[in-house]
């Protein structure tokens, strides 16, 4: 998967087109991922020993990894991503102007 947590993303689809975020969460095996921030979806909580008094709870859904694009560290733009070897290690970089990645 090209997006790993901790990347700056922007949403390029959806209700939320145009928001940008942390990816907080990979979902690898449903090729999906959790931006901070983004497709906030309401829960409602029982009341429980933890919680006594229930609630209602906002937190951050999963979104499908196509309908994000990393942004480019150095221009704030989207950007694809490619890989190279530097230094014996594989990097993804920047496609638009050539910055790593990883760090």
């Amino acid at each position: 998967m090209f997006v790993k947590k901790g990347d700056n993303v922007i949403v390029i689809s959806g209700n939320d087109k145009g928001k940008i975020g942390k990816v907080l969460e990979v979902l690898v095996k449903q090729n999906r991922v959790v931006v901070e921030g983004v497709n906030i979806t309401t829960r409602h909580l029982k009341p429980s020993n933890e919680n006594p008094d229930g609630g209602i709870e906002k937190i951050e859904a999963p979104i499908h990894a196509s309908n994000v694009q990393i942004l480019d560290p150095k221009t704030e733009d989207r950007t694809r991503i490619g890989k190279k070897i530097v230094d014996g290690k594989k990097v993804r970089y920047a496609k638009k102007s050539g910055e790593i990645l990883d760090k």
